[in-house]
């Protein structure tokens, strides 16, 4: 398979015909380095990192089949109520089954996309290949200035991206906001990393993580004040109608936009879609401070034997975890 007749097929499969029309399609999905060294990114290493999202979803082995096969997961657990998966031994998504239940509304508050963040580009080069030659239907691709990213919809169309950073001294800093764009993808230079011709991607590598979260939200300024004042992220970019949060000047761990959730009310849980998700947090003394500012805003709390539950303003389930 030639490097062409890969970008081609790509092109293809996002349903576009040029990589501009693409880039335009990666707007929609997120509005808006290169690690070579092993070992966790920076997305990891933060105070406050992402864990694992959980999804209801009707058909399970369906929706499991997709984060195996498409995203190279593995089945680390499967009872009759979850299906947890994940890379290196470390769960990073759990599928609870509800058959019988209604598919959220795409005008709902939940989760806009779940993204996975490829330890190197090169690893994003061997993944899209993967995704080439098992002709994987996608929604779109770009260059984000601080990552390169591809986007597509899991088969009960939760959304997900999977992307790689740029080197964190690369990003363009101005004012506290980093500079985060939405460009041509150069699909020929990142392919070019790997051997086109056949693919070599057996399964995630042990550090693919959840880089980010992106949530449909129905008020940017209160998604802000739980998110910003009482979990402690801080922001680093807002655009139109949405906004990016981080830990330790991560580019962004939890994105919120409302798109198409303006005005949204409280979730219904009897519906598929996000369950919860969850924060790893360093250190006892940052968890204390979250707990605390969580109780004197009123927040109802849930004890877990290694951290705490709450809830967004729209009933999104939040877990902070002690890492």
């Amino acid at each position: 398979m030639t490097v062409d007749f890969t970008r081609r097929a790509l092109l293809e499969l996002a349903g576009v015909s040029s990589i501009t029309v693409a880039a335009i399609a990666a707007a929609r999905a997120e509005g808006g380095g290169e690690s070579t060294a092993p070992g966790p990114t920076f997305a990891s290493r933060t105070p406050i990192r992402i864990g694992m999202v959980t999804l209801r979803v009707n058909d399970p082995d369906k929706v499991a089949g997709f984060y195996r096969d498409v995203i190279g997961l593995s089945v680390l657990q499967r009872t009759e109520t979850s299906v947890r998966l994940g890379a290196g031994g470390v769960a990073l998504v759990e599928l609870e089954p509800r058959p019988d239940a209604n598919r959220e509304s795409p005008r709902a508050a939940g989760l806009f996309h779940t993204a996975f963040l490829m330890p190197t580009r090169k690893d994003l080069a061997r993944w899209l290949v993967h995704v080439a030659r098992n002709r994987t239907p996608l929604t779109g691709f770009a260059d984000h200035n601080v990552s390169e990213a591809v986007y597509l919809d899991d088969p009960e169309g939760n959304g997900v991206e999977v992307y790689a950073d740029r080197a964190p001294e690369l990003w363009q800093w101005r004012d506290g906001s980093v500079r985060m764009g939405t460009e041509q993808l150069d699909l020929d230079d990142l392919v070019g990393l790997t051997d086109a011709r056949t693919t070599n991607y057996a399964g995630a590598p042990e550090d693919l993580r959840i880089g980010h979260v992106h949530l449909k939200v129905g008020d940017i300024g209160q998604a802000a004040a739980f998110y910003t004042g009482l979990i402690g992220l801080s922001p680093t970019r807002t655009i139109d109608r949405a906004a990016f949060l981080s830990s330790g000047r991560y580019h962004h761990h939890i994105g919120a936009n409302t798109w198409r959730s303006a005005g949204a009310g409280r979730r219904d849980d009897g519906t598929t879609g996000l369950s919860w998700f969850s924060f790893e947090v360093r250190g006892e003394e940052l968890l204390a401070g979250q707990e605390a500012r969580l109780r004197r805003a009123g927040a109802v709390l849930t004890t877990l034997t290694n951290g705490l539950e709450t809830a967004d303003p729209w009933g999104t389930r939040v877990r902070l975890i002690r890492a």
